[in-house]
C-alpha cells in the first residue's frame, strides 16, 4: 500500500485532492490519482482561475460559448468538469455505499465539489436557489455543493440538505463556527427525514481550515515563541473533540439511526505556508475515523510517498486534550475568535476576487480562441 491507502485503510481517514483540471478529466490523470487512493476532489473559484489560465484543454468548451454571458459560460465549464469527474469517482461512491449500507461506516466516499458564486456568501436566499440551480444541472449524487460557513450561509445550509442536496460546508475556522455548522447539519437533516427524503444519499463535510490559522497566530507571537505552528493543529484537536461529542449526541445518534451518514469534518488548507515547517505537518497529526484531508497536489504526492504512519495524536483522548489544552497558554494578543472572523472574511473576499478572475479570464480566452 501507498500512503495514501494506508490512511483510509489504517487511519480511517479519507485523502481528497483540491484542485480539478480539464486536462486531467480528459488524460486520465484524475482516473490514475484515483487508482492512488484518492476518494475525492474538492475546487473552488481560485482552482478554476489556474486552471483556465493555464490549461488549453478548456478551447472547445469556450468555442462553444456562443451567446451566454461570461458567468454563464464559466458554470457551464465548471458543471462539464465536475459532472465528469463525479463519473471517475462514481465506483468510490458505488463502492462505499454497500459499505455504508453493510453498517460497517457512518459516511460515504467519492464526492466531488463545486462552489457557488462566492458573491453569495452573504445571500441566503441566493445561495439556496444557486444550490437547487447547480444540483440539477450536475445531476449526480455523488456531487457536494459548497457553501460557505457565514452567518447567511448557516441559514441557507439547513434549507439546502432538506431539499436533498449534499453540502460542503466552507471556510470554518473556529470551534464555534464548527459548532454551529453541526448544529445546521443536524437541522436540515432533521427537516429532509421529516419530508420522507432518502437520508442515506445526503452527505455533508465540514470544512476546517487549518494552515491559515498558524500564518494568523504566528505573525502574533515572536520568532522564537516555540508556540509557533502549533496553534492550527490544536485547533484542529478540539474541532475532533467537539466532533466525537456531538457525534454521540442523542440528537445525532437518532439522525444516524434512520441511515442518514454523519457530517464529517473535513481538514482543507493543509498546505504548509512557513517552508521551515514539515511539509506534513497538517496531515500526519490530523489523521483520524470519519475525517476528510483534501491536500493540493504536492501534499497528496508528499502524502502518497510516506510509507507508514505514526498513530495520530487525535486517537489518544489524553493526548488530544493535552494539544487542546495549548489553545489555552495563547496570549492574550491572541484572540482566535477574532482571528477566525477575520479570515472568515478574507476567504470569501479571496474567493470573490478568484472569481472576477475566473470571468475575466473567460472573457479573454473565448475571444482568444474564437
Amino acid at each position: 500500500m501507498n500512503g495514501l491507502h494506508d490512511l483510509f485503510a489504517l487511519q480511517g481517514q479519507s485523502p481528497w485532492i483540491d484542485n480539478i483540471r480539464r486536462d486531467w478529466l480528459d488524460d486520465g490523470t484524475l482516473a490514475r490519482l484515483v487508482a492512488q487512493g484518492v476518494r475525492g476532489v474538492t475546487s473552488n473559484p481560485s482552482i478554476f482561475a489556474r486552471a483556465l489560465a493555464t490549461s488549453d484543454a478548456y478551447g472547445p468548451g469556450l468555442r462553444a460559448g456562443g451567446g451566454r454571458s461570461d458567468d454563464e459560460l464559466f458554470e457551464a465549464l465548471a458543471v462539464a468538469d465536475v459532472r465528469d469527474a463525479c463519473a471517475v469517482l462514481d465506483p468510490v461512491y458505488a463502492s462505499s455505499r454497500e459499505v455504508f449500507a453493510a453498517r460497517q461506516t457512518e459516511f460515504t466516499d467519492g464526492f466531488v465539489s463545486l462552489e457557488i458564486d462566492p458573491r453569495l456568501a452573504y445571500d441566503v436566499e441566493g445561495t439556496v436557489l444557486a444550490a437547487e440551480r447547480l444540483s440539477a444541472a450536475v445531476g449526480t449524487e455523488n456531487l457536494l455543493i459548497k457553501i460557505p460557513a457565514t452567518d447567511a450561509g448557516l441559514e441557507a445550509i439547513p434549507r439546502v440538505l432538506a431539499r436533498g442536496i449534499s453540502v460542503n460546508v466552507t471556510l470554518i475556522f473556529s470551534v464555534e463556527r464548527y459548532d454551529q455548522v453541526f448544529t445546521a447539519w443536524q437541522e436540515g437533516l432533521e427537516r429532509a427525514d421529516a419530508a420522507g427524503d432518502d437520508l442515506p444519499r445526503i452527505a455533508s463535510v465540514a470544512s476546517v481550515f487549518v494552515s491559515r490559522v498558524d500564518t494568523a497566530v504566528d505573525a502574533l507571537l515572536a520568532a522564537d515563541d516555540p508556540r509557533r505552528g502549533r496553534t492550527a493543529v490544536a485547533q484542529v484537536a478540539a474541532v475532533y473533540e467537539r466532533f466525537l461529542e456531538r457525534s454521540a449526541e442523542p440528537r445525532t445518534r437518532q439522525l444516524l439511526a434512520h441511515r442518514a451518514p454523519i457530517q464529517r469534518p473535513l481538514w482543507a488548507s493543509t498546505s504548509v505556508k512557513n517552508p521551515a515547517y514539515d511539509e506534513l505537518l497538517y496531515v500526519a497529526p490530523l489523521a483520524a475515523p470519519s475525517t476528510v484531508n483534501t491536500m493540493p497536489d504536492a501534499t497528496l504526492e508528499a502524502a502518497r510517498a510516506r510509507g507508514s504512519w505514526e498513530p495520530s495524536p487525535l486517537l489518544d483522548a489524553a493526548r488530544r486534550r493535552a494539544l487542546v489544552g495549548e489553545l489555552g497558554e495563547l496570549p492574550a494578543s491572541v484572540d482566535l475568535g477574532a482571528i477566525g472572523a477575520q479570515l472568515e472574511a478574507n476567504g470569501v473576499q479571496a474567493f470573490i476576487d478568484a472569481y472576477d478572475e475566473v470571468l475575466a479570464t473567460v472573457r479573454a480566452r473565448r475571444h482568444e480562441v474564437a
